[in-house]
């Protein structure tokens, strides 16, 4: 176990981040998953609304260093080629 005051106080830290980054990338799935459902039930607005917010989520999550640019880039790829191929 950490004991000096700077190595708890860097354990406080970690708890803290990891915590932090749990909840984001776990919003970043739900959001994923939000297009999939949509898609899944045909609803056309459904899909539009949730592939919008799907995209804001994954670029704030790139530009927040949460995932890769890359990534980001191929997951939103990915949802918009499925929103199109099932004309939304």
């Amino acid at each position: 176990m950490a004991n000096t005051a700077s190595a708890l106080k860097r354990v406080r830290q970690t708890k803290t981040r990891t915590a932090r980054n749990k909840a984001a990338k776990s919003r970043l799935k739900t959001a994923r998953r939000a297009v999939t459902d949509a898609l899944a039930k045909g609803d056309k607005a459904a899909v539009d609304t949730a592939l919008k917010t799907a995209t804001s989520i994954t670029a704030r999550s790139a530009k927040a260093g949460l995932i890769h640019k890359n990534k980001a880039a191929r997951v939103q790829s990915r949802l918009a080629k499925a929103a199109n191929k099932a004309g939304a």
